[in-house]
């Protein structure tokens, strides 16, 4: 990629009209820019109004697109929220079907990706770029977190209200934070596996193995996790 940002997300729908395309596109622009910017120089560094400049747009227009500069590098975690509610909600699905088709569609967006690029070994390197520049700005922790929550507290409600339940009762609680928690395995294996998996085919089949072992035990319970006894070398 000229921008030196990785962009996994998927391409549009065939029935996108040329309003909603241009959008997309200007989105897309800003963000790409402006993540290409952050790993350059810092993501404190840069100001909204140098992305702006740099697209020949205002810093309105900017904010127009994305509320604060966080959203500017990690915009696609509104669609991760906007996929759980509406993936948790399938009744035909069960919650962890749900959430492991969500994240599986995620996975393959990545390993698509790095699989059409032409020097994978750079790709691999923009995308762990991308997750230490993430890792090294207390900003974007923060704001990641805060849409973790954001996450839980919508899945609770979906959750709740397919058993019947409110929002205030702990097990859709816990069961939204479980289920969320299968987000962080999948970064984390993707990590752990970026650079040792062959090719992208493998790494997307390393990681969702790791992805499927955790929500096993979400589904089995935490009765089936070995007790510190029984463990090897105990």
């Amino acid at each position: 990629m000229s921008t030196g940002a990785p962009d996994w997300t998927a391409g549009p729908a065939s029935a996108e009209g040329l309003r909603e395309r241009k959008k997309r596109l200007m989105r897309k622009q800003l963000s790409d820019t402006a993540t290409a910017m952050f790993l350059e120089r810092g993501f404190d560094a840069v100001r909204v109004a140098e992305v702006a400049e740099a697209c020949g747009v205002s810093e309105k227009t900017v904010f127009n697109y994305f509320p604060v500069k966080e959203a500017l590098v990690m915009d696609r975690l509104e669609a991760t929220l906007a996929a759980v509610r509406s993936g948790l909600a399938d009744a035909a699905l069960s919650p962890v079907q749900a959430a492991l088709l969500i994240l599986d569609r995620e996975l393959a967006g990545l390993t698509g990706w790095l699989a059409g690029q032409e020097d994978v070994s750079q790709a691999r390197q923009a995308i762990r770029r991308f997750g230490d520049l993430i890792r090294a700005t207390p900003a974007l922790r923060a704001y990641q977190a805060d849409m973790l929550e954001r996450s839980v507290a919508v899945a609770t409600e979906v959750l709740a209200t397919r058993a019947g339940m409110t929002p205030d009762d702990p097990e859709p609680q816990i069961a939204a934070r479980a289920l969320l928690g299968l987000w962080r395995v999948q970064a984390d294996s993707t990590r752990r596996y970026l650079e040792q998996a062959p090719t992208s085919a493998r790494l997307h089949e390393l990681v969702t193995a790791d992805v499927g072992r955790a929500a096993r035990l979400i589904d089995t319970g935490l009765g089936a996790f070995a007790a510190p006894s029984s463990l090897p070398g105990r």
